[in-house]
């Protein structure tokens, strides 16, 4: 069976469209601390999280966090660390060596200490991947209490490239062996201001 018949017999044997659930969010409110319940979440994922007193201090904690990083990009202006230079013409298997990427997060959900960030931040969609060790930088006025609100503040946005990011990446087979960095940066820090 070709490509074309398997679409044509796809198409027509559809099943009928229902419509999605209405959802009432308001059932999901709580009265709680954004900030308190963001960091502990970030932390049972296996991300580091720091706040910060003001945007000065960042350089210094991530030198004291992060000695060894050599290769870095910075893509907030606050920060004068980055040494590596990226544009559209960058090449992907150019960033294979990359110590530290800072990247600025767009919005933090506290209920499961995950930050959206998208590459309208960054020009080079698997920079956050292929980065040894990830930066983000949140501002506290920036969190949400859930998917939901998340969802919505991201719906009607231009559709480009965009994903949550919760914790270093991680992976666990069958015999329960937890693999840290597996698909992506070996550890992931989260500056709050």
């Amino acid at each position: 069976m070709g490509k074309s018949s398997i679409l044509k017999s796809i198409k027509e044997n559809k099943p009928t469209l229902i419509s999605l659930p209405e959802i009432d969010v308001n059932s999901f409110e709580e009265t709680i601390n954004l900030v308190e319940t963001f960091k502990k979440n970030v932390e049972s994922v296996g991300g580091n999280i720091k706040e910060l007193g003001q945007i000065q201090d960042l350089d210094l904690e991530i030198k004291n966090r992060y000695p060894n990083a050599k290769r870095i990009f910075s893509q907030i202006s606050e920060s004068v660390l980055g040494n590596v230079q990226i544009s559209e013409q960058t090449k992907p298997k150019d960033l294979e060596n990359l110590d530290l990427a800072i990247l600025k997060g767009v919005f933090g959900v506290a209920e499961n200490g995950a930050i959206w960030i998208s590459d309208e931040q960054f020009s080079i969609r698997i920079l956050p991947f292929i980065t040894n060790d990830l930066v983000l930088i949140l501002q506290k006025k920036d969190l949400c209490q859930h998917m939901h609100h998340a969802y919505k503040m991201i719906a009607n946005r231009t559709r480009t490239f965009g994903l949550f990011i919760s914790g270093p990446s991680k992976t666990a087979d069958i015999e329960q062996c937890l693999v840290i960095g597996a698909q992506g940066a070996m550890s992931l820090t989260i500056f709050l201001i």
